[in-house]
């Protein structure tokens, strides 16, 4: 039975009543790490694991939540909403409520049946997946129009004030815009996109180290203040600098000496990374796909070195995925600490590269990761715009 409509009978059998489905997809960001919150370059894509969220109107202001994922259910008035520190995966639906409700929308109370498949702890953005795919379905049952950009920003709002985490733009946005087929070049301060052709006979393959180190949250926060003081600091005699998009690679070494040495190294990361994105548009512009090896290894190397947001499973998954046959590139993806990593393949040795990538990181670590094919999927949907091919991108992101 296709997932869908499985979705939908679970709904039936709690709420006794049809509903409307929704989709939001989860992301990977083939290169561009931690330059979102700098205003900086990403250049993500929406993969085929996504949120599911079925939902029906009510007559009252009330909205009843249930997670098929956490096996909870959790009830909220749309007139008192606040984060519920027992139940945080639904601070994510209950902070895009109160988001939309804050921003003018009037809502209406709903029935929500959530059910998602983006892996949980892999930095493949399930949080925006379930924003995205609450906020869509609360307009839509509504009757308020979906601006895409602004259903970004409004759940952008939700995970920074209402549950605590200080993200970027860039997940909530690919969901939203993502398109089947293409990466995204996104510029985080302006907005602005361009839509770059994945070629066909290429494969995402995302592979899960299986750890996520309990300094991430930390760690995440100390690397957002050390851009914030670089910028600081180079506004002395960079007047005009808003952030460390505006800092060139030549003036960064001109006026290094102010800056301690390892905040000099985060700024070099930020500022050198922004060009590998610019160029690695301009390869897959280009059809150029050769080029994106060395610009993503360049990438994995300043994380690890002037970021430090890297981990020694994440150093050991590049290393043997950059040794198999067929493979463009390889980094580490995400906030870093663990989580993934993503690989450029060749589409015809994606088979060849999940068996051998599989045993040769158990053998090195003693863990069994878990490996997606993906393809570059849709942003979100109600179902029933859905075409055939995204659902065969539903199911075209799998595991080893």
């Amino acid at each position: 039975m296709h997932r869908a409509q499985q979705i939908k009978d679970k709904f039936r059998s709690i709420f006794h009543t049809d509903a409307t489905l929704y989709r939001a997809p989860g992301r990977v960001n083939l290169i561009g790490e931690h330059t979102d919150y700098n205003d900086g370059f990403v250049m993500p894509a929406a993969i085929g694991f996504s949120c599911w969220t079925a939902m029906a109107p009510r007559d009252d202001r009330k909205l009843v939540i249930h997670s098929e994922n956490f096996g909870d259910r959790v009830e909220a008035d749309l007139d008192a909403l606040h984060p519920l520190p027992d139940s945080e995966w639904a601070n994510y639906p209950l902070g895009v409520a109160w988001s939309l409700e804050r921003g003018g929308q009037q809502l209406r109370g709903a029935n929500i049946y959530i059910s998602g498949d983006v892996p949980l702890g892999s930095g493949l953005s399930s949080s925006a997946a379930i924003e995205v795919s609450t906020g869509y379905g609360l307009l839509d049952i509504a009757g308020r129009p979906v601006e895409r950009t602004a259903l970004a920003l409004l759940c952008q709002r939700a995970e920074n004030e209402f549950v605590g985490a200080r993200c970027g733009i860039m997940d909530q946005f690919i969901s939203c815009h993502g398109r089947a087929g293409h990466a995204m070049l996104l510029d985080c301060r302006s907005l602005e996109i361009r839509m770059l052709p994945v070629p066909s006979a290429v494969a995402l393959i995302i592979c899960n180290t299986m750890v996520k180190h309990e300094l991430g949250a930390s760690e995440y926060n100390a690397r957002r203040a050390e851009c914030e003081e670089s910028v600081r600091e180079l506004g002395k005699v960079l007047p005009g600098i808003r952030a460390l998009r505006d800092v060139t690679a030549a003036q960064l070494e001109e006026h290094r000496a102010l800056l301690p040495e390892v905040t000099y190294k985060r700024a070099r990361h930020v500022v050198t990374e922004n060009g590998r994105v610019l160029r690695a548009a301009e390869a897959f512009q280009s059809g150029q796909i050769e080029k994106l090896g060395p610009l993503m290894a360049d990438s994995h190397r300043s994380l690890r070195e002037d970021y430090q947001v890297s981990c020694s499973e994440l150093d050991t998954m590049v290393e043997i995925a950059a040794r198999q046959r067929g493979v463009l590139g390889a980094r580490m993806t995400g906030g870093g600490f663990g989580g993934c990593t993503i690989n450029l393949v060749e589409a015809q040795r994606a088979p060849e590269f999940q068996q051998k990538v599989s045993a040769a990181y158990t053998s090195a670590t003693g863990l069994h990761p878990d490996i997606y094919v993906c393809k570059a999927s849709q942003g979100a949907e109600a179902v029933g715009q859905i075409g055939a091919e995204v659902a065969d991108q539903a199911g075209a992101a799998h595991s080893a």
